[in-house]
């Protein structure tokens, strides 16, 4: 079954089976229907319309909020402000939702006044996160910062939630200069719940501003071991981050992390040749060439071979043997001039 289907199904489900206790007009479900559909091309007007229809016939406040939430997604503040004001009743179950709308819509408007004597209502009513939230947005646009962190700071502590926690770290961040109090939030949050995409992605972007490089491979190990889905990378990315950063502040540090996790042979090999640590190198060359045959590390054991050799007259033919065949397959100038220096260097086939 498609997504969009099931989609149908859904609405069907949620919109006739309450329309159909009380149905007032004939042409109920097909409305439904035609809605959805307009809602699945884009055409937001034609679907909005079909909503307040619905809703105006029926005197269900679903299709009514349905229509304030496409209204609101349009940015169409005025509209959304003066049909939730209409019809602000409280008997309904979705008043809460349609009175948050309502604020909404005030704070965009940037009607202050009224949208912080409603989001107070909203609050006396339900001491939700959510609602929290509202007030302390109401607070955010009126440039009231401690008040809307000391609000974002009871929203998130109801429901310990990522979205919540960016938006009082960005505040206490950027607005409240309290740095320090912005990166304790983020520590503590991934400490006890895990490298969420979002609340990971600040912290480290803080770290990189501030050229923190033990916080930033932190986070990149944290993230990278998370069993979190929602993590700040893909693994392959964030292993290759850990590494770069790990090897920026000591390479040793990248190597042994590598080393102890048994993790990337091949990012091991470089960072083995960059230590100048020939013989490790040689021998993880050999193992990776064994694994997967690619040509091109026939000719790293090659150039190791020779380098490594205290004598090397007594490998030279073994050295050749191997450039031979991997320039049979690669047209690469560094190993044709390694190979080069070679036979002249040592008198063999100078032609």
């Amino acid at each position: 079954m498609s997504c969009y289907k099931k989609i149908v199904i859904l609405f069907l489900f949620l919109f006739i089976t309450s329309a159909h206790a009380s149905k007032v007009y004939e042409n109920e479900d097909r409305d439904i229907l035609y809605a959805i559909e307009y809602e699945r091309m884009n055409n937001l007007d034609a679907a909005k319309n079909l909503y307040l229809k619905l809703f105006e016939n029926s005197n269900n406040y679903e299709y009514l909020l349905r229509y304030l939430s496409l209204s609101l997604n349009q940015k169409k503040f005025q509209e959304v402000k003066h049909y939730a004001l209409q019809n602000l009743n409280k008997k309904s179950k979705q008043y809460e939702q349609i009175l948050r709308i309502y604020v909404i819509s005030l704070i965009n408007l940037q009607e202050f006044e009224q949208a912080f004597i409603s989001s107070k209502k909203l609050l006396a009513q339900n001491k939700s996160a959510l609602n929290y939230e509202i007030v302390a947005n109401v607070y955010f646009a009126q440039r009231k910062y401690k008040k809307a962190i000391e609000y974002f700071e009871s929203s998130y502590i109801a429901n310990n939630s990522p979205k919540i926690l960016f938006n009082l770290v960005n505040i206490l961040y950027a607005y409240a200069n309290e740095k320090n109090k912005a990166i304790s939030y983020l520590e503590t949050h991934i400490r006890l719940n895990g490298c969420d995409y979002l609340v990971c992605s600040k912290l480290l972007s803080i770290y990189q501003e501030q050229k923190n490089l033990e916080g930033i491979i932190s986070v990149l190990k944290t993230s990278y071991f998370s069993s979190n889905s929602n993590s700040y990378y893909s693994k392959e990315k964030t292993l290759k981050l850990l590494i770069s950063y790990m090897a920026q502040k000591d390479i040793n540090l990248a190597i042994s992390f590598l080393e102890k996790h048994k993790l990337n042979d091949d990012t091991l090999f470089t960072l083995y040749k960059r230590a100048n640590l020939l013989p490790q190198a040689y021998v993880l060359v050999k193992k990776i060439y064994k694994k997967n045959k690619k040509i091109d590390y026939l000719a790293q054991i090659a150039i190791l071979e020779f380098e490594l050799a205290k004598n090397k007259k007594k490998v030279l033919n073994s050295v050749i043997e191997k450039f031979e065949k991997v320039l049979k397959t690669l047209d690469n100038h560094v190993y044709q001039n390694y190979l080069g220096y070679i036979l002249i260097e040592y008198e063999k086939d100078i032609k």
